[in-house]
């Protein structure tokens, strides 16, 4: 009885070291361990074995990105201006055997290193300068908080500004600053509303007055092209006139020649009906007769003859 008593016990110390002996790390963490006081290894996730009461877990470390949310801390500006400026910092450890034993903590260091090199960049700034260049700021802070935390094992990801609260006085001058600067913008707006608006106005009357000149301007080529063609057309109708007369008049002296041909009349009887012909052309305003010299001496002689004519008939 005592035996199996004695078989028990072992069994049950024995179930107790095997369990002792197991380590489960998660993912996302890894263990230091230590062996007699001294830094053995680091396990890594998955299913380990140690050595119970001689291997000891000195500490478990997070490899996921972490945040750490600094209170705010007054800063006095190069312009003597006492602000209060708070930020976040994102980091991850990379190295956990150097985030363990070369500093007593890390997230301090961290802290410490943030807020006392914020006071040392902010304080060479004004406060426009600050307000105006957050972007700067973080990328100088993370630079510098990166290389001091290099040497405990710490990845510096990021370093943002969160607030900057400036005294009150400070704020009313700003907002009465801005409310001046909303209100210079609107009134630039308006007049280069109103300008914009009397360069379309003006721009529109001149092409309005374009347009009636060019109108004006086609009227007037037409009206003169107009009487143009008027008189065009009223002086073909009186050389048409003219034209049809002389027609007219010079079939009428065909027509008398034929006549006195066909009668037999003398030479005589001839010349009077031509010398009578003439004269009836001559009165007529629309003729012109324009004759040579041998038929002015040949209508000198017609008429002396028809003078005969008349002095025998009498």
């Amino acid at each position: 009885m005592g035996t199996i008593i004695v078989l028990g016990i072992i069994l049950l110390i024995a179930l107790i070291v095997i369990l002792a002996s197991i380590k489960v790390v998660n993912t996302g963490y890894l263990y230091v361990v230590e062996r007699f006081g001294q830094f053995h290894k680091v396990l890594e996730p998955g299913l380990h074995f140690t050595l119970p009461f001689v291997d000891f877990v000195r500490r478990r470390i997070s490899t996921k990105q972490q945040i750490i949310d600094v209170e705010p801390q007054s800063v006095i500006t190069k312009d003597n201006v006492k602000i209060l400026v708070d930020n976040v910092i994102f980091y991850k450890v990379i190295n956990a055997r150097d985030a363990v034993y070369n500093i007593e903590s890390f997230q301090s260091g961290i802290i410490y290193s943030a807020t006392t090199n914020m006071r040392n960049i902010l304080g060479n700034m004004s406060l426009d300068e600050i307000l105006s260049g957050r972007d700067s700021i973080n990328q100088d802070l993370l630079s510098i908080i990166d290389e001091v935390t290099d040497a405990y094992g710490i990845k510096i990801l990021s370093v943002e500004i969160k607030n900057i609260v400036p005294p009150a006085e400070i704020q009313q001058a700003m907002e009465k600053q801005m409310k001046a600067e909303r209100d210079k913008r609107a009134m630039i707006l308006q007049a280069e509303g109103l300008r914009q608006s009397q360069i379309e106005k003006a721009e529109g009357e001149k092409q309005a007055k374009i347009l009636s000149a060019e109108a004006e301007k086609q009227a007037n080529i037409r009206r003169a092209e107009g009487l143009k063609e008027s008189q065009l057309l009223e002086a073909e109708g009186k050389a048409k006139a003219i034209e049809e007369i002389a027609t007219a008049e010079a079939e009428a002296i065909r027509k008398v020649n034929q006549a006195i041909i066909d009668s037999g009349t003398n030479e005589v009887v001839i010349a009077l009906k031509q010398v009578e012909a003439l004269k009836e052309m001559a009165n007529n305003p629309a003729n012109k007769l324009i004759l040579p010299n041998e038929t002015l001496s040949s209508l000198g002689s017609i008429a002396a003859i028809g003078e005969l004519l008349k002095g025998s008939r009498e």
